[in-house]
């Protein structure tokens, strides 16, 4: 059960239902991790208002969704593992994929290095170096694409957070992070 108030969609009101309402829209489901931001309606409408300017980003809903992984594990949140293991497989990952790019050995070595990248600026905090960046450079990204790699790491550390803290019940297929790697 998670530490602050989990909103029912179906009886919130005002702004809360107004987002609650627009997330079952477009995901035929609210996710836990909605209705326990919905107990701050500008928290919830920060989140959905963040994911989606990332979504018409750079960077393909196949890759955000690996990089999703890739931090939850970093992190230790199994609700953002579970969720964004189920996420990645609508969006046409395979189970074996995204065990492996768990471990960095997705087959395509772009793909690898964002995934490194990202879990190696979660375990530094943010303090990277000059040769991180160039590696992913060398691995084919733009400027631009760097930039997203590094807002969508953050957007997912806050999640991480957020359900790790509020101990949000896990609402998808679960994944033991001891065990999937």
């Amino acid at each position: 059960m998670a530490r602050i108030a989990t909103i029912d969609p179906q009886s919130s009101t005002g702004k809360a239902k107004t987002l609650l309402d627009a997330v079952q829209s477009k995901m035929k489901m609210v996710p836990n991790l909605m209705r326990v931001l919905a107990s701050s309606p500008a928290a919830l409408e920060g989140y959905l208002n963040f994911n989606e300017a990332l979504s018409h980003g750079l960077l393909s809903g196949k890759l955000r969704e690996l990089i999703s992984v890739v931090v939850a594990e970093a992190n230790g949140c199994e609700y953002c593992l579970s969720a964004h293991t189920a996420i990645g497989k609508m969006v046409g990952w395979k189970e074996e994929d995204i065990l492996a790019s768990r471990k960095f050995n997705s087959g395509d070595a772009k793909i690898d290095a964002a995934l490194l990248f990202s879990r190696n600026l979660v375990l530094r905090r943010g303090q990277v170096d000059q040769a991180d960046i160039e590696a992913l450079r060398t691995a084919g990204y733009s400027d631009g694409e760097i930039a997203e790699i590094l807002t969508n790491v953050g957007l997912n550390t806050f999640t991480n957070y957020f359900n790790n803290a509020v101990q949000t019940e896990i609402d998808f297929p679960k994944i033991d992070l001891k065990k999937a790697a």
